[in-house]
């Protein structure tokens, strides 16, 4: 019987719990949260719901629940608000994940961490340090909704199903991400070839404005709706069912990159290979000389946002 648990109540947190629950990804689903009340209310309403869905046990808890849990997924911590960036939120947040961990630690070792809170990339980053755990257990939500905002945009420029576009964003989830053109296809034909029947994506313009509006998507959704919570609430469900499920799917979620593409010691998000263990193996994209040299750029724009703790271990490394 897969248990999840979620640290944080708030907007994400509820709505990805609502996400596990219509797709039966768990039988057990425990909502923690600092006020408790607000944890109560939204496992009791979510629990109304029981009778139109497959079995499940939704509950507030304590972090003793976390005992035994599969998967820990964090969204705790300071939002993002109007007319800040993620990294905004470093050191605010740091705090918040220590505390937590503090708590989670002395409940449950042999979890899987999925870490949202922003800057994801740094909190996971915090998280592995702060924990002593295996780094594939340590895994951030990353680009894995900016590659799905991605597909989309280009399926409605394409007008083709989103599902037949295969196409990534890679790097930091914010402003430096890197969306891998060069790898890009519509069911396996390169994009490059299927723009010889299609002019709506393929100019250099035409890309880079496609490309803005995914960096820009969070801060816009922010100012017209105050935050975002149902996407990557359904990306959070993609990944733990292909953790729980063992599927062995490839999603480009945050975790260690140790040498590849010139890059040591930082948390980014590359296309990675999902099981019962977290992250198996990083799928080893060939990249051309631009993608490489934004990746690099990426993880610098990352580690100088690192917290002054972290900042002497990642010198050591680069």
């Amino acid at each position: 019987m897969a248990k999840v648990v979620i640290i944080g109540a708030g907007f994400v947190g509820s709505t990805t719990a609502y996400a596990l629950m219509l797709g039966g990804t768990a039988q057990e689903i425990v909502l923690i949260d600092k006020k408790k009340e607000k944890a109560h209310g939204e496992a009791m309403d979510l629990s109304h719901g029981a009778s139109f869905i497959k079995p499940v046990h939704i509950y507030a808890g304590e972090y003793e629940d976390c005992k035994n849990a599969d998967i820990i997924i964090i969204t705790a911590g300071a939002s993002q608000e109007q007319g800040q960036t993620r990294m905004d939120l470093v050191e605010i947040n740091t705090g918040v994940m220590k505390e937590i961990l503090t708590d989670i630690l002395e409940h449950n070792t042999d979890a899987i961490f999925i870490v949202v809170t922003n800057p994801v990339d740094i909190m996971s980053y915090v998280v592995w340090k702060f924990s002593n755990l295996p780094h594939s257990r340590i895994i951030g939500s990353g680009t894995v909704l900016d590659t799905s905002r991605f597909r989309h945009l280009l399926s409605a420029r394409c007008n083709i199903d989103p599902r037949n576009i295969h196409a990534y964003v890679i790097g930091e989830h914010g402003d430096s991400e890197v969306p891998l053109w060069s790898t890009a296809n519509v069911a396996g034909i390169p994009l490059t070839a299927f723009c010889e029947t299609c002019t709506n994506v393929c100019s250099s313009k035409k890309r880079d404005d496609l490309i803005q509006k995914v960096r820009e998507s969070a801060y816009e959704i922010i100012s017209e709706k105050g935050a975002t919570y149902y996407a990557i609430a359904l990306a959070l469900r993609r990944i733990a069912e292909s953790i729980l499920r063992d599927e062995h799917s490839v999603l480009t979620v945050s975790s260690l990159i140790d040498g590849n593409y010139g890059v040591k010691d930082i948390y980014l998000s590359v296309p990675c290979v999902l099981g019962r263990d977290g992250v198996e193996n990083i799928i080893p994209f060939e990249l051309n000389d631009e993608e490489k040299r934004n990746f690099i750029r990426s993880a610098e724009v990352v580690k100088r946002s690192l917290p002054i703790e972290f900042t002497e271990t990642f010198a050591r490394h680069s």
